[in-house]
């Protein structure tokens, strides 16, 4: 709208644009300027008119048009006006011809009301300010005017009220005079800031307003206040309470922290701590957590003889170094009397409140005197018990008490003490149960693996299992040393896939399989195939067995390898199925590893496994393992392996230390699998300890083999074997010559127990059958078992050998 070229009116003077309702309109009738008096008159936004006819905003009853041009340069008529809701308003127009910026004709139109509203009367200068002042006076917040020396002006009730002074008593007084050292600091600051940069200052504080108060946090909010030209002259002081707010945000964030740090592991006494340690500080001023001891050990509770509880500390903390309040350290058992609060919170389940002074508090005083003491010098005066309770049970009790904070607990801190105890004893009760399913799956595994190995000439060895300490549970890591006919020891180390009881079940059943098919005396490759066939079928049998699709069902597969070492020929046989070889080091200290046939895991199936044979020299030292000790976090298998053999060449004083040596060099604190080392020194038997006789076939041969056995067993100083070893050696030669082929052969072998052993080349092994009354024959190998301590068949490639172990009196294994 041109209002510089709008024609004046008769009056006199341009009507004011800000205020007045006008609108230009152009010679066509469009409206080309609306101003914002004509939008608050008539309702319709600028946008909504201009550049429309002006006369759809005439009333319905108007005439359709008005022709300002006939009246020359000014116009007046009251049409009604139709408002944008709808109704229509009476106005008195008045129309000015002007000339636009293009020379065109166009008119200013100025509509006001046909009847002006009598206006409501300002009040006087004198109301207005005692209504200002009441609100001022009578505001609850505290507000306070500070001049620029901050100097007290004024204060509202609010200010009255929070502060304990009148306002009569803090007009001129400092902001220091009227606040204490610890609050004015931060506010004297930041009043100072106002008065510099003239922008408003928010910021919080803590404390009490007067000694005598409690303790609040305030929201505080510093304004300018300016006088007419601009200038801070004054500033204002607004103080909200937001002491319950800021609460609830910490016991918010306490409970977010007990959330996410307590039950970080599944230990329950590091449960127990963290939540010790997250709300010593910032609930409570000391805090005790005690567990039912019979609870932890397995037991079912029950009351001690005396009839109190007890209750075994885990854990304790204190704002104080050292934790001087308790009577007992971590570890410890307390009893408590049946009408202690803690005793009453463990039996029912429900927490309490509590002062000092309580009639429930100082009988527990009086009955343990040596607890009243802390109370009296620390000052307790007020406690809160509350139970650890989870899926039912109740696990223990916690004890928190307050002697810095001068505030006793209420019972909004009971129920936050509540909601921590409640996280943690679910924490606790978690680890609770992985402990004890844990060690119940450790005892079965511990259960399944060697408890002693048996004597044996062959080898000295020593060995190390190291379970896993992963959540995965335990694994399926198995060793085993086996003795074997003919002085023979069968060394064995498995790995069954997995972890958890399914692989510590099944490593207990493949053990049991190697040693069954190890007294069979079948060679490395041939067990192997044996014992994959089992695995087959254990897999065969899981799958038929998962009825639900809550059974799964995974790859059941294990590692295995099998060595056969013979001192009398210092030979060793071994084959593998998926599992690393075994290491030699030799009497020089060289390691290397024995290049096995890589066999496929056992599980697999259908593939063949080959045995590798070679000589071992005397004295020298095999090492068998599972992968747990060879995949070095961080590293891959070869390196690993590679490490393995440097430390296999380092000198050591035994087996034993030469274990530690490997477990501590090759695995880190915590191993996430599982480890087993076997170690074995071989021995070697001397030609002085072994005699072989070649015999006829024929029955005169036993005979001359009972004397000869008793001339060399009179050389090795066994005389008080003789009669038994003479009649075993009769009834073995015996048989072989009956009912086997040529050639026979006698071999003898002194260790720590005597083995007779005799071969022929018929592979039909005898059996030990019962004898009637009558029979002639069927008593030998009878007999031969009574006097033996163990004997066998054992099958070889061009025939049998029949042995049988006598125990030699007074000889140490």
């Amino acid at each position: 709208m041109d209002m510089e070229n709008a024609g004046s009116p008769g009056n006199g003077r341009l009507p004011d644009p800000v205020t007045a309702a006008t609108a230009v309109v152009d010679a066509r009738g469009i409206v080309t300027g609306w101003s914002t008096g004509a939008q608050r008159f008539l309702g319709y936004p600028s946008e909504d008119v201009v550049g429309r006819p002006a006369a759809g905003l005439l009333g319905r009853n108007a005439d359709a048009s008005v022709d300002f041009s006939a009246a020359g340069a000014e116009w007046r008529g009251n049409p009604p006006l139709r408002h944008r809701d709808g109704h229509d308003v009476e106005a008195e127009l008045q129309a000015y011809a002007s000339v636009d910026r293009e020379g065109g004709t166009q008119w200013l139109i100025v509509a006001t009301p046909s009847q002006q509203p009598y206006p409501r009367p300002a009040p006087p200068p004198y109301e207005a300010e005692a209504t200002t002042e009441e609100a001022f006076a009578q505001c609850h917040l505290p507000v306070m005017i500070y001049d620029a020396e901050l100097r007290a002006l004024r204060g509202s009730a609010g200010a009255v009220r929070a502060l304990g002074l009148s306002e009569r008593q803090m007009r001129g007084r400092l902001v220091t005079e009227i606040l204490p050292p610890h609050i004015c600091t931060k506010v004297e600051e930041g009043m100072r800031r106002v008065f510099e940069t003239g922008r408003p200052e928010y910021f919080h504080v803590q404390g009490r307003p007067r000694p005598e108060a409690h303790g609040r946090d305030w929201a505080v909010t510093v304004s300018p206040v300016r006088n007419p030209a601009g200038e801070v002259r004054h500033v204002q002081l607004v103080a909200l309470d937001i002491t319950e707010l800021h609460r609830a945000r910490e016991r918010l964030a306490l409970l977010n922290d007990v959330s996410s740090h307590v039950g970080s592991t599944l230990d329950v006494t590091r449960t127990a701590q963290e939540m010790a340690d997250i709300a010593v500080g910032r609930l409570a001023d000391f805090i005790s957590i005690d567990l039912l001891d019979s609870l932890l050990r397995g037991l079912e509770p029950r009351p001690s003889d005396d009839g109190s509880i007890g209750l075994c500390r885990v854990a304790q903390q204190s704002v104080l170094p050292g934790v001087p309040e308790s009577v007992i350290q971590p570890g410890d058992i307390d009893y408590y009397p049946e009408s202690s609060p803690p005793a009453r919170c463990l039996l029912t389940g429900r927490s309490s409140l509590h002062r000092t002074l309580d009639a429930a508090v100082g009988s527990w005083q009086t009955a343990d005197p040596e607890r009243a003491e802390k109370v009296r010098s620390f000052g307790m005066h007020s406690i809160m018990v509350v139970p650890l309770r989870a899926r039912g049970i109740t696990l223990g009790v916690a004890v928190l008490v307050r002697h810095r904070r001068r505030h006793p607990f209420d019972d909004d801190d009971l129920l936050l003490a509540d909601e921590i105890a409640a996280r943690t004893a679910v924490a606790v009760d978690n680890a609770r149960r992985f402990t004890r399913e844990r060690n119940t799956a450790l005892a079965l595994q511990r259960s399944l693996l060697p408890h002693g190995l048996a004597a044996q000439d062959a080898v000295e060895v020593a060995h190390r299992y190291l379970p896993a300490r992963s959540r995965a549970g335990l694994g399926g890591d198995w060793f085993d040393v086996i003795p074997l006919s003919g002085a023979r020891v069968a060394l064995v180390v498995g790995d069954v896939v997995g972890h958890g009881l399914r692989a510590s079940a099944t490593m207990g059943r493949l053990r049991t399989a190697v040693r069954t098919l190890a007294d069979v005396d079948l060679p490395p490759e041939e067990l192997l195939v044996h014992l994959d066939d089992l695995v087959t079928h254990l897999k065969s049998e899981e799958g038929a067995t998962a009825d639900s699709e809550l059974d799964v069902v995974t790859d059941l597969v294990a590692t295995c390898l099998y060595l056969v070492y013979d001192p009398v020929s210092r030979r060793c046989s071994a084959a593998a199925a998926g599992h690393p070889p075994p290491a030699v080091v030799t009497p020089d200290g060289r390691a290397e590893f024995i290049e096995l046939s890589a066999g496929p895991p056992l599980g697999v199936g259908g593939l063949p496994f080959e045995a590798v044979e070679w000589e071992v020299p005397r004295g020298s030292l095999l090492a068998l393992y599972t992968d747990g000790l060879v995949e070095v976090p961080g590293h891959d298998l070869d390196r690993g392996m590679a490490l393995l053999l440097r430390q296999l060449e380092q000198p050591a004083r035994s087996l034993d230390a030469t274990c530690d040596d490997l477990i501590r060099t090759m695995l880190s604190a915590q191993p996430s699998d599982d480890v087993a080392l076997l170690l074995a020194r071989t021995r070697s038997l001397d030609s002085d300890q072994v005699a072989t006789w070649d015999l006829p076939s024929e029955p005169a041969a036993v005979a001359g083999a009972r004397r000869e056995v008793s001339l060399r067993m009179a050389d090795w100083g066994l005389d008080e074997a003789v009669f038994t070893a003479e009649l075993i050696v009769s009834e073995l030669v015996t048989n072989a010559i009956r009912y086997g082929d040529p050639p026979v052969q006698l071999r003898l072998i002194r260790g720590t127990a005597l083995i007779c052993e005799v071969r022929d080349s018929s592979s039909t092994a005898p059996h030990m059958r019962r004898a009637r009354t009558f029979d002639e024959g069927g008593r030998g190998l009878m007999m031969v078992a009574q006097l033996a301590e163990r004997w066998g068949t054992r099958h070889l490639p061009g025939g049998k050998s029949i042995w049988a172990e006598i125990g030699i009196p007074n000889e140490q294994p």
